[in-house]
């Protein structure tokens, strides 16, 4: 085969909202017709919408019913998955270095391997940065995968249990849980925490009082909750966090954290049994310095307009581990609808590139905010081309705005039918679900 008839090789790493979804377009597009091979690798088997973290740790949501499997997804789609962590990159050669995988136990599944690629699409999102505080990694639970986010869940019951069945009352203190940061992730946390309480005492844990015996805080070093929102969006969401009880401490730069608690700046401390750390992101670690990319002080991939690496055109990043320019100086915002935006101009590109067309230009596109505050409310506002403006929207209308970004994300990556379809089964399944996770 002549190397004008070799197929050219796409290879995504980075199986989130925008790798998925610019996997599962490039199949349908390119994969199917046999005019290149698209290969997604991730280090997990699955998928699960990111945003959907918080309800996985208060226990709201089964990780493993909503989780997508990526080898089924890419056998329907018409690319190829390939499980391990990418952890180095040869750009002469044009390879990808993926880590071997390990069982629990250490052993070796699969060996160290290396794809080649023509077009490389880098979207393995971000993580939580701790910036170098002290404790955070030994006594705080970050919730970046479906594994952290059921860590926090099995121990939040399990402290239950053992508050339920001991023979004195539950000590002040012994349900707290301090929540650092108070970004959309904390501030939803919290929210969902109250509510699943409420009803795991109803399941019969009466000994457990959720307005007395659970204790909520969330510390947040701004001067306001959510203060990459609006305003007036943080000012409804505080008053709904104080009519559900939960105590906000805000100007308060946690500096240390200890088993029982967190230690601020200014020398207070903050008793808590249980600790959640969701005070910033950052791209994760292997890819500063890889192999000569240009990366910014959070080790996010630096890109041009078109979404291409500054120093390698045929190298391309999305969603948070991209650092995209706006006017007036500032990246894009590492938010799921950019991830969205980003992989439908993507999948755009990639077809254009083969046809020797130039690259379309990224604009990023604010459609708005929304903050799920329990399982009733939630506060947002939808900007832009939805309203010609900005408006404010709480309660029903709020919640189901919410809930349609769910379903666009599984639209994009399984149709209307299907996704019309495991919507309605979810719906007639509801009376027959426990409302939590029980285990």
């Amino acid at each position: 085969m002549t190397s004008e008839q070799r197929i050219h090789e796409v290879v995504i790493v980075g199986g989130g909202a925008g790798g998925l979804e610019l996997a599962t377009r490039l199949g349908d597009k390119l994969g199917k017709r046999k005019r290149a091979n698209v290969t997604l690798i991730d280090a997990s088997p699955s998928h699960l919408w990111k945003p959907l973290l918080y309800e996985v740790a208060a226990g709201s949501l089964d990780s493993y019913a909503e989780r997508l499997e990526y080898l089924a997804q890419g056998h329907w789609h018409h690319f190829r998955f390939r499980l391990g962590r990418m952890d180095g990159l040869d750009r002469r050669n044009r390879e990808v270095r993926v880590a071997p995988t390990l069982d629990e136990n250490g052993v070796e599944i699969i060996p160290r391997r290396s794809f080649r690629y023509d077009t490389l699409i880098i979207a393995v999102g971000s993580v939580g940065n701790d910036f170098g505080v002290p404790g955070v990694a030994e006594h705080c639970i970050m919730l970046d995968t479906p594994d952290e986010a059921r860590e926090f869940h099995r121990r939040h019951i399990n402290a239950c249990l053992r508050a339920h069945t001991q023979d004195s009352e539950v000590a002040p203190g012994q349900l707290t849980v301090g929540i650092v940061g108070a970004g959309a992730t904390g501030v939803e946390l919290a929210a969902e925490l109250h509510d699943t309480t409420r009803e795991l005492s109803s399941y019969g844990l009466e000994n457990i009082d959720p307005d007395k015996s659970l204790k909520l805080l969330i510390v947040e070093a701004s001067d306001r909750i959510l203060p990459g929102l609006p305003p007036r969006l943080s000012n409804a969401a505080a008053e709904r966090l104080a009519e559900l009880g939960v105590e906000v401490h805000t100007n308060e730069r946690v500096v240390e954290v200890r088993r029982d608690g967190m230690l601020t700046a200014d020398g207070r401390f903050i008793p808590a049994s249980m600790m959640v750390w969701s005070a910033g992101i950052k791209a994760p670690d292997f890819l500063k310095d890889l192999d000569g990319l240009e990366t910014n002080r959070i080790n996010q991939l630096v890109v041009r307009p078109t979404l291409q690496t500054t120093r390698d055109d045929n190298i391309f990043a999305l969603g948070d581990c991209a650092a995209c320019p706006m006017p007036g100086g500032r990246n894009v915002p590492p938010r799921a609808q950019a991830a969205h935006q980003q992989a439908s101009l993507m999948a755009k590109a990639i077809c254009r590139r083969f046809r020797g067309k130039p690259l379309l230009e990224y604009v990023y596109r604010d459609y708005g905010s929304l903050v799920a505050l329990g399982r009733f409310s939630t506060v947002g506002n939808l900007m832009g081309a939805l309203t010609g403006g900005s408006v404010m929207i709480e309660g029903t209308m709020a919640r189901l705005v919410y809930w349609s970004l769910h379903k666009m994300h599984q639209v994009a990556l399984h149709g209307w039918f299907k996704t019309a379809l495991s919507t309605y089964a979810h719906f007639i399944s509801t009376p027959t679900r426990a409302r939590i996770k029980l285990h």
